[in-house]
Parts: C-alpha cells; sequence; structure tokens
C-alpha cells in the first residue's frame, strides 16, 4: 500500500519517504532545468497569456521559487499573481507572503485555497509544546544544530530536556527539516514555515524573549572559537562558523537593536579572528562599527579589542591617510588597562594588516614589541605568529640569516600548535627566503605545502600568496607558461574575494614576466598598474622594485632619459628601505642606462659596485640575472679587456659614497 500522508502513520513495518519540495535553480545554472521554475511558468502563462520565461526575467523566476522553497501550492498561489501584480511587484511583495498569496483557486479544498490556511492546516493539530518549539524556531537564521534549538526553545511549558523529542515530531509532520552536513545535523525551517512561525511567536509575546535566549547561544557558541581557531582543531571551527555565519549575523543585529552592547562586544570580540581567516574584512568591518556603536564612554578590555579590531581592517582595506597615526589612537584605548597580552595580540594584528601597504618603521616596532610581551607571558602562538613577522621584516632590511632563523622557528611552533594558517604564513616566509637563496627546488615545495594547507582550510589570502610565489619560481625556472597559469589565477581569485593587495602581487608577477619574454606593452600594462598601487600605498619596498622594473622595461624600449629617471627615483626609496638587494638592483638599472647612452666605463664601474652592494645579501642567482647579464654583455663588447679593470674600480668604491653624487646629480659620474 502507499499512502501519502503530512505525517508517518506509525504502523508496524511502514517504511517512510520523505517527498521534498521541487528542485530549485542553482545560482550560477540555467533556470529552464529546474521542476519548481517550470511548474511556476506553466501556472503564470495560465494566468496571464504570453507570460514567458526569457533571459530577462529568468533571475527573478528563479529567485521567487527560491523563496518560496519551491512547495508547488505555494508556487501555484504566486503564478495566479503574475496577471495582476506582475513579476517584478510579486517578487518584491513576498515579505509579506500570507497577504500576497491570500487567494487560489475557488475549485480547490478550503486548506488549499490561500498560503495561510495551508500553515494553520497544519499549525492546529500541534500540542502546545510543538508550536511553542516551532515558532521559537523562528529566530534561527539557515538552520541550528540540536544544541542550540534546546537553548532557544527551552522555556515554559517546554523544558531542555524535553526539546529534541519535539523536534522530532515537528521533523515527522514535515515542519522541520533535518539536514546531514558532513555529519552533523541540522534542523531548518523553509521560509514560508519561518515567517508562519514568525507570526505566531509575535502573537504569543515570546519574540523577545526568544531572540534574547538566541544571541547569548550565539555568542557562547563563537567564544570558544577565540582560542580554537589557534591550533589542531583550527577546520572544524571554521566549518562550524561558517554554517552558522547566518546566525551570527541574527545574534548581533539583536543585540543591537535592543541594545546590548556587553553581548555585541562579546559577539565582535569572539569572531573577529574568524572573519580574518576567511578575509572577511567588510564584515568584520560592518559589525565592529555596529558594536561599537552602541557602547559607552567607560574604558573596558572588550571595547579596547573591538576598537584596535576596526582599525585594523580601516587600515587593511586603505580607508585611512595615516595608517600608523591610525594605529596608534586605536592602540590607546589599552592605555588604561592592564592587559599586557591583549595589547600584543592587538599591536600584531595591526602589524600584519600595515606590512602588506607599507609603514614598515611602524610594522616593525609594533611586532617586535609584540613579540616581546609574547615571550614574557609564554604565549605560543603570539610568539609563532610576531616572530615570523619580525623574520619578514629582517629580510625585507636584507638580514637573510636572521630571517630565516625567525621563520624556521616560527615554522616550528606553528607545527607543535598544529595551526595551519600559521604553518602557511611560515611556509611563505620560508619560501621566498629559499627563492633568494637560489633553492628553487625547496621553495616550491615549501609554496606547495601551504597551497595545500589553506586549501584544506579554503583560506583565500594565503592561497593566493602561494600561488603567486609558485608563479614567481616559474618564471625564475624559465617555465614562463605555467607563470602566467599561476599569476592568472592568482589574479582572479584576488579580485573574485576582494583582496586588492594580493590582485596587485599577482599581477606584478605577470608583468615581470612579460618583461622578460619581450611583451612590452603587455609589461607596461600591468608594472605601471601595479607602480601606481604602491605609489597610493606608500609602500616602499614594492615601489622600489616597481621603479627598477618600469626603468629596465624603459632600457629595453631604448629611452635611455626616462630609465634614468626611473632607476634614479628607485635608488632613493631602496636606500630609505635599508634593502641591500634593492640598493644592488638600482645601481643596475642606471648602469643599464649608462651602457644605452654609450657610457660603457661608466656602467662597468656601476656594475662593480652593485656587487658589493648585493654582496650583503647573498649572491644573485643564474635564473635572476638577465638585466646585468644583457649590460655586462654590451659594455664588454665596447670595452673589451678594459671592462674587467672597470668594474673592479668600481667594487672599490664605498657603496653610500657612490650612491650619494648619483642621488644628487640624478645619475652623476
Amino acid at each position: 500500500m502507499l499512502a501519502t500522508s503530512r505525517e508517518p502513520l506509525g504502523l508496524r513495518g511502514e517504511v517512510v519517504r520523505p517527498v521534498p519540495a521541487l528542485d530549485l535553480p542553482a545560482e550560477a545554472a540555467d533556470p529552464a532545468g529546474s521542476a519548481a521554475v517550470r511548474l511556476f511558468v506553466a501556472r503564470a502563462a495560465a494566468a496571464a497569456p504570453g507570460f514567458a520565461l526569457t533571459p530577462a526575467n529568468a533571475a527573478v523566476v528563479a529567485a521567487v521559487c527560491r523563496r518560496l522553497d519551491g512547495l508547488p501550492l505555494a508556487l501555484e498561489l504566486a503564478a495566479a499573481r503574475v496577471r495582476t501584480l506582475g513579476l517584478a511587484e510579486l517578487a518584491a511583495r513576498l515579505d509579506d507572503r500570507f497577504r500576497v498569496l491570500g487567494s487560489g483557486p475557488r475549485d480547490a479544498p478550503p486548506r488549499q485555497r490561500t498560503l495561510r490556511a495551508v500553515m494553520d492546516w497544519s499549525w492546529e493539530p500541534l500540542s502546545g509544546s510543538e508550536q511553542a518549539v516551532l515558532r521559537r524556531l523562528a529566530v534561527t537564521a539557515d538552520g541550528c544544530t540540536a544544541g542550540l534549538a534546546e537553548q532557544v526553545c527551552a522555556g515554559e511549558p517546554v523544558a531542555a530536556d524535553d526539546v529534541l523529542g519535539l523536534l522530532a515530531r515537528l521533523v515527522d509532520r514535515s515542519l522541520v527539516l533535518p539536514v546531514d552536513q558532513g555529519g552533523r545535523i541540522r534542523y531548518r525551517l523553509l521560509e514560508t514555515v519561518a515567517a508562519y512561525a514568525g507570526e505566531r511567536l509575535r502573537e504569543a509575546g515570546e519574540e523577545d524573549a526568544a531572540r534574547s535566549r538566541h544571541a547569548v547561544a550565539c555568542a557562547e557558541l563563537a567564544e570558544p572559537a577565540a582560542s580554537r581557531l589557534r591550533g589542531g582543531d583550527q577546520q572544524e571551527w571554521l566549518q562550524r562558523l561558517d554554517v552558522e555565519a547566518a546566525n551570527m549575523r541574527a545574534a548581533l543585529d539583536t543585540a543591537v537593536a535592543r541594545p546590548d552592547p556587553a553581548l555585541a562586544l562579546r559577539l565582535v570580540g569572539a569572531l573577529t579572528w574568524y572573519w580574518f581567516l576567511r578575509g572577511r574584512h567588510r564584515t568584520a568591518a560592518r559589525s565592529l562599527t555596529a558594536a561599537l556603536r552602541i557602547t559607552g564612554p567607560t574604558p573596558s578590555v572588550a571595547r579596547a579589542d573591538a576598537r584596535a579590531a576596526l582599525a585594523s581592517v580601516t587600515i587593511r582595506e586603505r580607508g585611512v591617510d595615516d595608517p600608523a597615526a591610525h594605529s596608534r589612537a586605536a592602540l590607546a584605548e589599552y592605555d588604561d588597562l592592564d592587559v599586557p597580552g591583549a595589547l600584543a595580540h592587538s599591536r600584531w594584528l595591526h602589524s600584519y594588516v600595515m606590512s602588506g601597504i607599507g609603514e614598515l618603521e611602524e610594522c616593525e616596532r609594533l611586532s617586535t614589541a609584540a613579540l616581546t610581551t609574547f615571550r614574557e607571558l609564554d604565549d605560543v602562538w603570539g610568539i609563532a605568529a610576531a616572530v615570523r613577522d619580525v623574520g619578514m621584516h629582517a629580510m625585507t632590511r636584507g638580514r637573510l640569516v636572521e630571517a630565516r632563523l625567525a621563520a624556521e622557528e616560527s615554522a616550528r611552533l606553528f607545527e607543535e600548535l598544529g595551526d595551519r594558517w600559521g604553518l602557511g604564513s611560515a611556509a611563505e616566509l620560508l619560501g621566498t627566503l629559499d627563492e633568494i637563496a637560489g633553492d628553487t627546488g625547496s621553495a616550491a615545495r615549501r609554496h606547495r605545502d601551504g597551497l595545500r594547507w589553506a586549501e584544506e582550510l579554503q583560506l583565500w589570502p594565503v592561497m593566493i600568496d602561494h600561488v603567486s610565489r609558485l608563479g614567481r619560481i616559474a618564471a625564475l625556472t624559465g617555465d614562463t607558461a605555467l607563470a602566467d597559469v599561476h599569476h592568472h589565477r592568482a589574479l582572479t581569485l584576488a579580485r573574485e574575494q576582494g583582496y586588492e593587495s594580493k590582485a596587485v602581487y599577482a599581477q606584478l608577477g605577470l608583468g615581470m614576466v612579460a618583461r622578460r619574454t619581450g611583451r612590452l606593452d603587455e609589461a607596461q600594462h600591468h608594472l605601471a598598474a601595479v607602480h601606481e598601487w604602491h605609489r597610493t600605498a606608500g609602500y616602499e619596498p614594492g615601489k622600489a622594485l616597481t621603479f627598477a622594473e618600469l626603468g629596465f622595461l624603459a632600457e629595453q624600449r631604448g629611452d635611455a632619459e626616462n630609465a634614468r629617471r626611473l632607476h634614479t627615483e628607485g635608488l632613493a626609496v631602496a636606500r630609505r628601505t635599508g634593502d641591500p638587494r634593492a640598493v644592488a638592483l638600482a645601481i643596475e638599472g642606471l648602469a643599464g642606462e649608462r651602457a644605452l647612452s654609450g657610457e660603457h666605463r661608466h656602467a662597468a664601474r656601476l656594475l662593480g659596485t652593485a656587487a658589493v652592494a648585493r654582496a650583503g645579501a647573498g649572491e644573485m642567482k643564474a635564473h635572476d640575472r638577465g638585466d646585468v647579464d644583457r649590460t655586462t654583455a654590451t659594455a664588454r663588447a665596447a670595452l673589451g679587456d678594459g671592462f674587467d679593470a672597470e668594474f673592479a674600480r668600481g667594487a672599490d668604491f664605498d657603496v653610500d659614497a657612490v650612491v650619494a653624487p648619483l642621488l644628487e646629480a640624478g645619475w652623476g659620474r
């Protein structure tokens, strides 16, 4: 016997097969393939002759079907309204669906003539406890776990221990849907059921209490994440917070609306690092701003943490003209609070976000201060994070031995903690150091490991960094086609995810490869865009590199005047950064300009001085010598045996003694 019913019959030997709603159109798929869309279009065409699915209305039709959860009766009632309201107006009014879908076919049974009648027919047989659980579930967003349901739904007349059994009864009656997500069951309400339950919740006068319980429960769920996202449980907690994102937004909305500043700060404080890991900086900015807006003037650690976190997001999004001053103002919130650990974490976070946009001296000061405090407190995660950044600053200054020791310490500590984000960050620094040392094989392995860890956790910012670095290594090893593939992938990911600074690095790689393979117009396009970004951001290491790249490009085009100007400006920036590699690169660029201008002796001497400048930062490797080899070949061809003598003469000069007149004269001799 095949029987249809709202709930199981309870007979021995009964096999229950749930009948799902009609399949809905996927976001990127052709909506014509959806059964829900086909039903809606057929019924709408019957009510409004001439109506059809078109490219112009397909997105709205798909949205209506999703809003109505693919429920056949709801779709039929909505389709009947197309004739009187039109599709766009119908879609706009679905927030008040019970009034809009208030009448149906006269020949239908009374319980099927309106959407409200259908819901009333399902609601009325429920016990008082079942009704209480269903209406209270309306405050959850995008489903909930059994634990969250127990916290939200408990209360007269429902005991906490009874919630799970009542949920099972509502599942049997097809009013609550159990959804298996990786072995965890979430309980979800269809949008129509949630709207109806919400009305019943307001009628019962329970909405404020239910929303309050929901917000507190979400805060209690999120708070362990602050520590669990910094260790071996990282993947599990990222996934848990991913599925609860809608509930967290609803909880914060509740805290802000009440207003409850303490609860709002609890929520944003617990979620800040999650937002950073996921790259959800705009969500972080909106949420932190909303929480801080309702707090009073009384200093508190939670307020200071939120203020510092908001400043870090603002700095990262380049929302202030003076990042260092903005950072100092935010960190001043801690002045009257004796919380060295909290201050150290905020200092590190500010250093971390500023390192991608400039302010190197401020970054170095903050990360060094944070590291000192973390060591005093024996905060292992803090030590691992801060020492990695200290190592990065040492690399930028050309102190490569110091940088490697720091990177290795960071990697060891993150491995002990099981923190894969940290392992990926340390791997990026170690891979870059391997690249500088000429060990491209080791560098590639480190970046592939980092990419694998980032992909497992879906950490987009870290993924983009490693893909870009793999593009750089492919270029260095001569595989320019693979380099372009990696750089294009990184650029696409960065733009899709809204990471402007990551997109800039990928575009830099595209420009560098294009220049080295003779695609000079393409190189100009990419390098000019990157240079403008670095100029606007005030990122000195980036400016030094793009000045050099654009200078070499001008030389390749035979434009000696622009090459001289660009390399001289690059030399001034490189000198400010204190990176001997950047200084050497600028001097090599000026040597190329001198050779192009026919001043071959001067070119040879500058090459000698550049070699001395590089000596403290490691020997230039064969795979990165293209520009120097070109200049050397030109000068040697002109000078013959005299080249070596001029080169040696340049090597005898003190680097600073050569640099000063170059800057003073614009190119000097």
